[in-house]
């Protein structure tokens, strides 16, 4: 609590764009009982931690956290801490929850919507009902987040998914997939935008699996025809105002003629994050992706006719249960035959509750999962390093992002870091750069004028 009586809130968000995007959601509902954000741990009334259970690691720090929060509250007996997201949604037997002492509050994303009722419960000083304002929805879906940026929106257009993937906790953690209404994204498009939102982001467990509820509302005059996300993609681009559009990790089943064409429509970012998973074929039927290796290729050399500059990214999983040097070694051919810009690598890690924990066994060693990760990860930067080197003396377009020291650093719509020499009043707009140096990781240039 500050000197004027008024509560603080912290949120800790592991994990992907959406648990970001859930975490703005979270602050709304926070802030719309009267809250207000706190720096640091220190001056929080309130924690709240939005945890990710993708992997082993990520539910290790959460652990350690809330133990810290233990030692925290004698000193502080009035701290409140609550942990939702992953964890919470895929704790079906109660055993996560028994290991989290310091925890008060325990709830699955959905449940925000419940949580003013919950911190009464706790602290009725927290709910004070000359400061709830009146915005309560049933779907947190519906509730407006607060953005972080005024020029990046991450809009959810789906949450859950129905794939089960063997190794993933996902269907587990969020659900079955719900799709948001056209109207509601629309909307909040238009309302970010109308605030000066440049770049819009769309998010989804199978983003691309996205089905309108509420078709009747797409335009007459829209051209596709029977891929709803699509029709989505064209839909926002007629938005005035709307610069950049990203929408990641699509899933390569759901890809059609008129996704591929949707590619080229002009607000679409010279990017697509496409996870393979692996390049075998016995570990891909394993792992339930339900596609091939050769599927895969194929879309990869769609997708460069149809866009050939665009950057193409994946997520390979190494050491998945019972891989062998050979199986590893189709992985290592289709990374050389798609020749990706970049890739996110995992050693592959069993989570409690997936079909991959009941009926597989984690047989490859931790040496093994370790000295192949380093092989993909070796073999990524060499050739990331060396793709880079076609923007130099090019033009990128760059929204810029933060500003240290003279130097401003942005995303070209390759999602290529480029930094260069500005200053302050340049985050928050697209510059464009002309390359002059680049490596790995990052690009250098000037302003093009």
């Amino acid at each position: 609590m500050d000197e004027k009586g008024k509560y603080k809130y912290l949120i800790l968000t592991f994990g992907c764009q959406m648990n970001k995007s859930d975490s703005e959601r979270l602050s709304f509902v926070l802030e719309n009982m009267g809250l207000e954000r706190a720096e640091n741990e220190e001056e929080a009334d309130i924690i709240m931690i939005n945890t990710c259970s993708v992997r082993e690691s990520a539910e290790a720090r959460i652990y350690s956290k809330t133990s810290k929060y233990s030692k925290m509250k004698k000193k502080k007996p009035h701290l409140i801490v609550g942990v939702t997201g992953c964890m919470a949604g895929r704790d079906k037997d109660g055993e996560i929850k028994k290991r989290l002492k310091a925890v008060d509050l325990f709830f699955s994303i959905k449940d925000m919507v419940k949580l003013p009722e919950r911190l009464m419960e706790l602290n009725p000083n927290f709910f004070l009902k000359e400061n709830l304002k009146e915005n309560q929805e049933e779907d947190y879906l519906k509730l407006r987040p607060n953005y972080q940026k005024d020029y990046q929106a991450f809009i959810a257009i789906q949450t859950g998914c129905n794939q089960f993937c063997t190794y993933c906790v996902v269907p587990y953690a969020r659900g079955l997939e719900t799709n948001r209404p056209l109207k509601d994204i629309l909307d909040e498009i238009k309302v970010v935008v109308g605030k000066g939102c440049l770049e819009i982001t769309l998010l989804g467990q199978i983003v691309n699996h996205y089905k309108a509820p509420d078709p009747e509302n797409f335009s007459v005059n829209n051209p596709y025809k029977k891929n709803d996300f699509a029709k989505l993609l064209w839909e926002i681009n007629q938005i005035e105002g709307v610069k950049r559009l990203d929408w990641p990790a699509p899933h390569p089943i759901y890809f059609d003629e008129e996704l591929l064409d949707a590619l080229t429509l002009p607000k679409q970012i010279n990017y697509i994050h496409l996870p393979v998973q692996s390049g075998n074929n016995e570990i891909l039927q394993k792992m339930n992706r339900r596609h091939t290796r050769e599927y895969y290729i194929d879309l990869v050399k769609k997708i460069r006719e149809k866009r050939p500059e665009i950057a193409i990214a994946t997520d390979i999983i190494v050491g998945f249960c019972g891989e062998t040097d050979e199986q590893f070694e189709d992985t290592v051919d289709l990374y050389k035959q798609c020749q990706f810009d970049i890739s996110y690598h995992a050693r592959y890690s069993t989570r409690s509750g997936t079909l991959a924990a009941k009926i597989f066994e984690d047989s490859v060693s931790g040496d093994k999962k370790k000295e192949r990760w380093e092989i993909l990860q070796g073999m990524m930067e060499e050739m990331t390093r060396e793709k880079n080197k076609k923007y130099l003396d090019k033009t990128l377009s760059v929204l810029v992002d933060s500003f240290k020291n003279g130097w401003c650093l942005g995303n070209s719509e390759e999602m290529n870091g480029v930094t260069f020499q500005g200053d302050e009043s340049l985050i928050g707009t697209i510059q464009n750069v002309k390359i002059t140096k680049t490596d790995k990781w990052m690009m250098w240039g000037r302003v093009d004028t």
